[in-house]
């Protein structure tokens, strides 16, 4: 059967099991948009900005466990789509972006709109495509979606002409794959599981550093046997937040450049770092020659890149989480080591990193005290990036798996809306709160629109603080009080949710938080609540850059004072 180019992506698509996908038409994709009202099993949305599409591409595939997909035109359209990928690809998010490309006899002409976005993406994708002629799209769509969404998941670009779209070829899908030399889960050396069990049973102060790898595998509960059969405290790195039950005896939270205090100490005193689906990203690690200095490390992830990367192991199991964690977890003792837990104890009665001071001031500390207080954590959170993603991490306890979702590696601000977005298309009877921070907030904000027509109740947060918060600190603490171009003059926020037809609540003093976050629970549809804390409130614990865990500023006495001068 002859059909299109455009007709074979949308078979395709149906047959990889999507459902939404994230975009926004122009020339070199018309063909394909043309066709969408024929398949009303692909609900298109629509956005306003292709990062958008992206990033909420990027959301939906965190919360589903599926594939997400965006869809962009050529030149302009296709680069704004980058940010977005290079997050997935810097995070291990399985997406797909499918972007239009001008027509084949103009590729390399700088024809309008031409950008060649297979080599602007080859360095942040998993694999990309310049698919040449309609009849090769079945065979690289069903790559494209075994390549994201196995082994280490990442993003795929598929490149298309836009005379492709429209060039008829015959269509035969492929139902068995064959990719040479693509081997995505690879098995560990049943000595090295052996090595690594032994090293847990001789070990006296070990802790497990759980990463984003635990989610991906969904190796929750094969993680909580290890921790409680050998009574091994629990780290949880930023994107493995949520990966181990908060509130259990064991989870200490986060550890490194914001992380809690005795976790730092804690890795610094610790004899064995069992480290799972993490690569010792800098912010967790700090000045590297000084990490874990008495520590052997167990180092356990899918890929086989981030093994010795940056931390040598003494033992390395290149494997998924689940199935290596099943068989390592037959081999592991049970032991008490209450001396180790005794320690952990005193580090946190010597530095409680997560107190929140007594203040009239409305505190952004308060205010995501309160929102989980008011969810009791049956909620999925997105944060943007800056401060307030840093107090989300801290002061929001998530028990429930896979319901913190934020952009670690890349960093990119604006990340709170559109992956809202995508959360809450995967998750429609979920309740889902967006902490933003008023910078990244309005970097997106235009796609409050795509929250008002798809009738989408999210709630967002915004932590207003009239700057950008992150930059800000570090020049209050690095530059000298140097303030430049971050103090920031920001709109009505409440005007502005008036505008996208969504409620706006004002909150300018601490006792009308409770009152805002159980208003906007009850409300039926999407909320932004705009609450103006202290302005120059700091975020700690803190390491400095270039510093090691062992220097961790703990509120240290100049915040002290500087505290006592605003009050």
């Amino acid at each position: 059967m002859k059909l299109t180019g455009a007709q074979i992506i949308c078979e395709c698509l149906m047959r990889e099991g999507v459902e939404h996908f994230f975009g926004i038409p122009g020339g070199a994709t018309i063909p394909f948009y043309d066709l969408l009202p024929q398949y009303p099993q692909l609900k298109h949305i629509l956005v306003r900005h292709e990062q958008v599409a992206a990033h909420a591409a990027d959301g939906y595939a965190r919360a589903s466990g599926k594939v997400g997909v965006c869809c962009a035109t050529s030149g302009p359209g296709a680069t704004n789509l980058v940010t977005g990928i290079a997050n997935a690809w810097l995070d291990s998010v399985p997406i797909v972006a499918l972007t239009g490309e001008v027509v084949r006899g103009l590729i390399g002409r700088d024809g309008f709109q031409e950008a060649d976005i297979t080599g602007i993406t080859l360095p942040v994708t998993k694999h990309n495509y310049l698919a040449l002629d309609a009849a090769d799209l079945p065979r690289i769509i069903r790559e494209a979606f075994h390549i994201a969404g196995t082994g280490r998941p990442g993003p795929v670009l598929i490149d298309i002409p836009r005379d492709v779209f429209q060039q008829k070829a015959e269509f035969v899908y492929p139902e068995k794959l064959e990719m040479r030399g693509y081997r995505p889960v690879p098995q560990p050396d049943q000595e090295h599981i052996d090595g690594a069990a032994e090293l847990i049973n001789e070990s006296k102060q070990p802790l497990i550093l759980a990463g984003h790898g635990v989610i991906i595998s969904q190796a929750y509960k094969e993680l909580r046997e290890l921790a409680e059969k050998g009574n091994i405290p629990v780290i949880t790195t930023l994107l493995g937040i949520s990966s181990f039950p908060g509130s259990h005896p064991l989870c200490l939270g986060m550890p490194g450049m914001h992380g809690m205090y005795w976790n730092n100490v804690a890795m610094c005193e610790s004899d064995l770092l069992i480290a799972i689906g993490m690569r010792f990203d800098d912010r967790v690690t700090g000045r590297l020659r000084d990490f874990a200095p008495n520590a052997k490390v167990i180092h356990l992830d899918i890929d086989p890149a981030e093994i010795g990367k940056n931390v040598r192991p003494t033992v390395a199991l290149q494997g998924d989480a689940k199935s290596v964690l099943k068989e390592l977890n037959r081999r592991v003792e049970s032991c008490d080591r209450d001396d180790w837990l005794a320690r952990l104890e005193e580090l946190k009665r010597e530095h409680p990193s997560i107190t929140i001071r007594e203040t009239d001031k409305l505190l952004p500390q308060y205010v995501i005290k309160t929102i989980y207080e008011a969810t009791k954590g049956d909620c999925s959170v997105v944060t943007g990036v800056g401060q307030h993603q840093m107090w989300a991490a801290q002061f929001f306890w998530f028990d429930k798996p896979n319901s913190l979702f934020t952009a670690g590696g890349l960093g990119p601000m604006g990340y709170e809306v559109p992956a809202a977005i995508g959360v809450q298309v995967a998750r429609p009877d979920e309740l889902v709160w967006s902490i933003c921070g008023d910078g990244g907030f309005q970097m997106t904000l235009q796609d409050l629109i795509t929250v008002t027509i798809n009738d989408l109740p999210i709630k967002f947060a915004i932590i207003n603080n009239a700057h950008l918060g992150m930059v800000r600190q570090w020049q209050t603490l690095f530059y000298h009080d140097n303030l430049v171009a971050t103090p920031l003059k920001n709109p009505d926020f409440v005007k502005i949710a008036e505008a996208y037809d969504i409620l706006g609540i004002r909150v300018t003093d601490k006792h009308m938080v409770e009152s805002a976050v159980y208003r906007a629970m009850e409300h039926p549809g999407p909320v932004i609540i705009d609450f103006q804390v202290e302005e120059l409130e700091n975020l700690f614990p803190m390491v400095p850059p270039g510093a090691a865990l062992q220097e961790t500023l703990d509120l240290p006495k100049y915040e002290e004072e500087r505290v006592v001068a605003h009050a």
